[in-house]
């Protein structure tokens, strides 16, 4: 397999899981509706049901993972997750399509950890980095056509063909990872599924300070973009009254963060994962703390331009930390690459979950708990960083690795 195939088809096995949230967005309200769901802000669990057992079952797919390889866990994941969207395309009641959110979340973790677990498999270092930004550039581009899609479905059905979509599209990029991916892990690599080994290997991952500190940091960060996710309805419909053109702005964000992943991945193996992801981190502080002041201070609501402006000039520097944080976070733990990222999933999308879920249900009609949100993860995860780095940032990294125009995949 060409690096080029074997880049999108990660950052495809990736946005399956991107997909099922971000499609989503123009179709809660319309949910609500057909279920009864009488308080908005209770939409928002179609999103947090989905988060939770997306997060809650990346422990369990890690250690999977090390000991019967990569493909098996990946496609049993896959089943999963397509069984549950076609079922909930026919559920009838609210609690029941939660439920079977939560198990289509399941399903999906695997996509997460596993195609985490392949790439750090085959890259290391710098160049793991270089290729997850181009893997994140090509997954943002779900998020620009993702609430279209779901748009134009709902103009010409009903929002049960979203997920009957959903389970098409994930079918179809199964079908691509059984033909054309290869088993990652090395004989060598091969962990015990038992007790002692899945302690230790978790062992392993919780006492390593750069690992736990950057995997902290991103939770709190990601916590901030799930509570965007969980309101972004509300604040483009109900604030801004964008209505029909709500997929245009949420896609324009993503897109301004695909060019920042982009960017990063060219300039990564020049001046290091640190020096990108610390300037990028105090940035999205200063520009959060700008974005609080305005919405404080100025006129209300904020001028629309002006919020997206602020809003994507933040959302340009996440560009650059996510991808390098959690490239930060396994490049010491190769050797046990299932279990870590597990572990750092579990953490970083169950804490994620739960804090936008916080911020999402603050909603009270303005943008401002989003915004406090952002500010204030921020801060926080400038600490863990300091934490992980022993009070000194923008250290530099080794040299890079040479690369290669192909891959060998055994």
């Amino acid at each position: 397999m060409g690096k080029r195939e074997f880049i999108v088809l990660a950052a495809f096995l990736m946005a399956v899981n991107s997909l099922a949230i971000d499609i989503m967005i123009p179709a809660l309200q319309q949910i609500g509706s057909s279920l009864g769901v009488e308080n908005e802000n209770h939409r928002q669990y179609v999103v947090t049901a989905y988060l939770i057992g997306f997060g809650s079952a990346q422990l369990f797919y890690g250690p999977l993972s090390d000991r019967f390889g990569r493909r098996v866990p990946l496609l049993i994941g896959l089943a999963v997750y397509i069984v549950s969207a076609f079922g909930i395309a026919l559920i009838p009641s609210f609690a029941g399509l939660l439920a079977l959110r939560f198990i289509q979340g399941l399903g999906s973790a695997a996509t997460r950890v596993i195609t985490i677990s392949i790439v750090r498999d085959v890259f290391g270092g710098r160049q793991m980095a270089e290729v997850m930004s181009l893997i994140m550039m090509v997954f943002m581009i779900v998020p620009v056509i993702a609430p279209g899609s779901g748009q134009i479905i709902m103009l010409m059905s009903t929002w049960h063909m979203i997920f009957v979509f959903i389970g098409t599209m994930a079918t179809l990029v199964g079908i691509w990872m059984y033909f054309r991916l290869p088993e990652t892990l090395k004989p060598e690599n091969v962990r015990p599924l038992t007790v002692k080994s899945v302690v230790s290997g978790f062992g392993m991952v919780l006492t390593n300070r750069v690992a736990l500190c950057y995997t902290i940091a991103n939770t709190f960060l990601f916590g901030a973009l799930f509570g965007f996710i969980n309101s972004a309805q509300q604040v483009y419909n109900d604030i801004y009254g964008l209505g029909a053109y709500t997929p245009l702005a949420f896609g324009g964000v993503a897109l301004f963060m695909a060019l920042s992943s982009f960017i990063n991945s060219q300039l990564v193996g020049r001046f290091g994962m640190r020096r990108l992801s610390h300037a990028a981190l105090l940035g999205f502080a200063t520009i959060t703390f700008l974005w609080l002041m305005v919405q404080l201070n100025g006129p209300a609501p904020m001028p629309f331009p002006l919020f997206m402006i602020l809003f994507a000039l933040a959302m340009f520097q996440f560009g650059w930390i996510g991808s390098n944080f959690n490239s930060l976070a396994m490049e010491p733990l190769g050797h046990v690459a299932g279990t870590a990222s597990s572990v750092l999933g579990f953490m970083s999308t169950v804490g994620g979950a739960s804090i936008g879920a916080a911020i999402g249900q603050l909603y009270n009609g303005t943008a401002t708990p989003m915004i406090v949100g952002y500010f204030t993860v921020s801060l926080i995860g400038i600490g863990f960083v300091l934490v992980a780095e022993k009070g000194r940032l923008f250290r530099p990294q080794n040299a890079p690795p040479p690369s290669d125009s192909s891959l060998a995949l055994h």
